[in-house]
């Protein structure tokens, strides 16, 4: 039994990790790509493979939307093996014993975090202080800040970083289909019956995949913290360690989002 929940273990994370990078690399090239082509309208040229590639911003594109490519799989495969992950490592892996609560209790928690999450972050970034991106970021970091100092203490250290990083995978997850998909679909329709696109579905599109940019930095310390656990989780500064990770995290989306 032992024996074929490591299997599961290895296999599940494999494929997580697998789909985690694409969609990661499908995020942070239409990040660079859209800054691109604001800089350059006329198109960019790249090589890759021994192929040249001219990239074009179509403003008004004649496309039907059957030849559509949507980058929405990779998300939900990253999240749905993620949370498979969570179930046979800490739900039914003993992870959560030590935990402040009873596991029953520490699951239910950790449960009602993806959900609680998702919409203290949705709600928030709809309302008028969601108007004002630093003013919202630094409230959020706070909140994410708070949100750790208790964890840890509701939660062994190991489990704590792991839920929060489940939480902002889940955010990141809703994003792409709550938030970017259906707006970009309500674009296409509008070509296809000859309208013109709202331009306050793209920008708001374009803010939540903005968004994720950022929060993948803490989604991935906390997938590494598992191979560091004196120097994270297990520290007597954990959510300290956890607090100054982010933000040099946040410190290193920023730069990358202007240096490429």
């Amino acid at each position: 039994m032992e024996t074929l929940s490591e299997w599961a273990n290895l296999l599940v994370r494999w494929f997580h990790v697998f789909a985690g990078i694409l969609w990661i690399g499908s995020t942070w090239y239409f990040t660079w790509l859209d800054k691109t082509l604001h800089a350059s309208p006329e198109g960019v040229w790249m090589v890759h493979s021994g192929g040249f590639y001219k990239v074009e911003k179509q403003l008004k594109p004649n496309v039907h939307p059957g030849k559509l490519h949507w980058f929405r799989f990779e998300a939900l495969f990253t999240w749905l093996s993620g949370l498979l992950l969570l179930y046979i490592v800490y739900y039914a892996g003993g992870a959560m014993e030590d935990s402040a609560v009873s596991p029953g209790a520490a699951t239910a928690c950790g449960l009602g975090l993806l959900v609680a999450g998702w919409f203290a972050y949705d709600l928030f970034w709809m309302s008028p202080l969601g108007q004002r991106p630093l003013l919202g970021a630094t409230l959020c970091y706070a909140a994410l800040v708070a949100l750790a100092f208790g964890l840890v203490r509701l939660f062994n250290g190991r489990a704590a970083y792991i839920h929060l990083g489940a939480m902002l995978g889940t955010i990141m997850t809703l994003n792409v289909w709550v938030r970017i998909l259906p707006a970009q679909k309500k674009l296409v329709a509008a070509l296809a019956s000859g309208a013109p696109p709202d331009p306050l579905l793209a920008a708001q599109a374009k803010d939540r995949s903005k968004h994720n940019t950022f929060i993948v930095l803490p989604v991935i310390l906390t997938m590494i913290s598992n191979h560091f656990p004196t120097a994270t989780y297990g520290s007597d500064f954990n959510w300290q360690v956890f607090a100054l990770l982010v933000l040099v995290g946040f410190g290193a989306a920023k730069v990358v989002r202007e240096l490429r």
